[in-house]
């Protein structure tokens, strides 16, 4: 079965990746998570560490949340389009 580890954890297991006092073997044993995955996880948040002090995770965020909002008014006029039709067919929902 896989391990689902919180986010919290994983930014835990990277920066203690990043540190390097430990090798990527020994991290992955003392924290039941694959040494691959450790890396992986090391390699996005030393690529992806300057998004904390930058605008563009908010910018992300608000197009993301754009999105979202755009996609619940589709699902609303197509759950209106189809009570509609099927009041014009006389089928029951």
């Amino acid at each position: 079965m896989k391990k689902i580890i919180p986010p919290k954890l994983k930014a835990t297991i990277a920066l203690e990746a990043v540190k390097g006092v430990k090798t990527i073997n020994q991290i992955g044993s003392e924290y039941e998570a694959h040494p691959v995955q450790v890396g992986i996880w090391k390699k996005q948040l030393v690529e992806n560490a300057h998004l904390v002090f930058s605008g563009e995770r908010k910018e992300r965020e608000s197009e993301q949340t754009a999105l979202v909002d755009r996609l619940y008014k589709i699902i609303g006029q197509r759950d209106t389009e189809l009570d509609w039709l099927k009041k014009k067919l006389h089928l029951e929902s």
